[in-house]
């Protein structure tokens, strides 16, 4: 089959033929219909994650249809239209069983520490645990757009940080996770701020619900500005983006008794960070969650929101792409100028 092979870190990327995905006996092989290019994938082709081992293919963010069976996959046929969350887990473990695969210890990430699906075809173990319905009212491309970003907002925002309707939420990083927030947030009612320095990814934050909109770039004290805009701080922030000023700046967005969220990727220099332990974190009585991905038994939720017409997540994708232009795509995250979410629709050039 025909894959975006990474054969050097943050070089060349062009089609590859690669080996057959083989079948494994609880599991499917899915033939892709479409792939979101993610900035983790910009992460992966870099170098900057530890799990890729070359050669390898990137890619998590897919939809397609199931065209062969393992014996033992009892839940899933053949023709199914499906999609399945990046982070994989054993469904035997005390954490899948309660759960909460993506802390699994035997955990498999798609296109991280196993090849992914950038490419024609992918395998998909542990399926009856791990696999995913997909709704006949939700094509192939808003699937893969809703990928690894939208999932990981909704398990922020409805798990992790339990927003409200009429809560304030500030989403520091309109990037494609940013941005699948704001959707989300203004389906659950509540209000919200978008914090960026790329003026197309706040104007599309405010199209997609911000109330209030502000560029880091052109205001000095971000967290002040939006502790102003919402009567005394948000009750929830977002890192969206994983950068030492993205932290700090949504820690000092938070009123009292607020909840940070860190669901941007932090590497390099930002992976540590100096923390306000006691004027913010003790005096001002903050939280502070990680999140990172959701298991494929948070999805019927969100499927539903999408299914009633509660939230339209088809205007997050703003580019459509052959599979031999990932590499343009990753180059474009250089910059990070980009705005919306670039999804991979045609599988075999």
């Amino acid at each position: 089959m025909q894959a975006v092979l990474l054969q050097h870190f943050n070089g060349p990327l062009t089609l590859s033929e690669v080996p057959e995905p083989e079948c494994p006996d609880d599991g499917v092989i899915i033939d892709i219909a479409a792939c979101g290019v993610c900035r983790s994938d910009h992460h992966a082709w870099k170098g900057a994650d530890p799990d890729v081992q070359l050669p390898h293919i990137m890619g998590h963010e897919f939809a397609g249809v199931v065209t062969e069976l393992g014996p033992a996959c009892q839940q899933f046929q053949i023709g199914d239209r499906v999609t399945a969350p990046f982070i994989l887990g054993c469904g035997q473990c005390p954490d899948c069983h309660a759960g909460e695969p993506t802390i699994c210890n035997a955990q498999s990430v798609i296109g991280f520490n196993r090849w992914g699906a950038f490419a024609e075809r992918i395998a998909i173990g542990h399926a009856d645990f791990n696999l995913v319905h997909l709704p006949d009212n939700i094509d192939f491309a808003t699937a893969a757009g809703m990928g690894c970003r939208v999932t990981t907002a909704f398990r922020s925002l409805t798990d992790r940080a339990g927003l409200q309707a009429d809560e304030w939420l500030v989403v520091h990083g309109c990037g494609g996770v940013g941005l699948s927030a704001i959707m989300i947030a203004k389906a659950l009612g509540a209000r919200i701020i978008a914090v960026d320095v790329n003026p197309a990814a706040l104007a599309l934050a405010q199209n997609f619900g911000a109330e209030h909109i502000i560029n880091a770039a052109q205001t000095e004290h971000v967290g002040e500005a939006v502790r102003e805009l919402s009567g005394g701080g948000a009750h929830v922030a977002l890192d969206a983006l994983g950068l030492s000023s993205t932290f700090h700046n949504a820690l000092h967005s938070l009123r009292k008794l607020g909840r940070h969220v860190q669901i941007g990727m932090p590497l390099g220099s930002h992976a540590q960070v100096n923390l306000p332990l006691l004027d913010m974190i003790y005096a001002r009585q903050l939280s502070i969650h990680g999140s990172r991905g959701m298991g494929a038994a948070g999805f019927p939720a969100l499927l539903d929101l999408i299914s009633q017409g509660h939230l339209d997540l088809a205007p997050l994708v703003t580019r459509h792409i052959k599979l031999s232009e990932v590499g343009e795509s990753l180059q474009r995250m250089d910059s990070y100028q980009g705005s919306g979410v670039t999804v991979i629709t045609t599988m075999n050039a």
